[in-house]
Formats: structure tokens, C-alpha cells, sequence
């Protein structure tokens, strides 16, 4: 079984940077890419930025992209970053760590990530 915890949510201002971090328990080594999103009620939950730990290929959301980097902590740790730059009242959400197994779809759709943590909150203020 794989478990995901994220941590590091919190408030901060327009313009101010904050990292989360999702510490991913996969023992078996399921999971071939990991990835944030984020939901706000209302909204559809969005892709934010994807990692694939073997390539080191990353991807981001058009929104995000300069502002926000994604990053593995250390190659023996299954522990995954989001380091929010710049960060904008639109950036408020509900932040989620998400790993996945298959190769298929696109890295922003949420249905091919096979775990999920339980989301941590950002909020963004003036």
C-alpha cells in the first residue's frame, strides 16, 4: 500500500513563498510519477506540477509555471516539494500530493493517479 502526507500549508501574502512537502510511503516502488494539485470549491481539482523521479522530467500548470517549482528532496528519499514563489490570491486551495502507476493519459488528469493524500491548505491574503 502507498501512503502520501503532505505537510507545510499554511497563510501567506501576495507575493509570498511557501513549500509543501509530501512524504510518499511506497515501499514497493509502485508508483512511477508523482504530482500536485489543488481544488477550491466550486472549481474543478487542477494539475499543478508533475514530476517523473526516473527522467526528471517535470511539468507545470500554465498558471504556476515560473512560480512554482516541484522537485524530489533527495534521491534516497521518497519525499516530494512544491516550492510556491510569487504566490497569488488565486493560489488558494487545497493542496494535494498525488502518485500514479500507469503510463497513460495526461500528467494533469486526475484519474490516473492510483493515490492521494489528505490534502493540506494554502491561503493566500493581502
Amino acid at each position: 500500500q502507498v501512503l502520501l502526507v503532505e505537510h507545510g500549508g499554511g497563510s501567506v501574502q501576495v507575493g509570498g513563498s511557501l513549500n509543501l512537502t509530501c512524504i510518499i510511503n511506497d515501499g514497493d516502488g509502485l508508483t512511477n510519477y508523482w504530482a500536485w494539485f489543488r481544488h477550491t470549491p466550486g472549481k474543478k481539482r487542477e494539475g499543478v506540477a508533475c514530476l517523473y523521479p526516473d527522467t526528471f522530467k517535470t511539468y507545470y500548470a500554465e498558471s504556476v509555471q515560473g512560480r512554482f517549482t516541484i522537485a524530489r528532496a533527495s534521491p534516497k528519499k521518497t519525499t516530494i516539494i512544491l516550492q510556491m514563489n510569487d504566490v497569488e490570491l488565486e493560489d488558494s486551495a487545497m493542496y494535494y500530493c498525488a502518485a500514479g502507476i500507469r503510463y497513460t493519459g495526461y500528467w494533469s488528469d486526475d484519474w490516473r493517479y492510483d493515490y492521494w493524500g489528505q490534502g493540506t491548505q494554502v491561503t493566500v491574503s493581502l
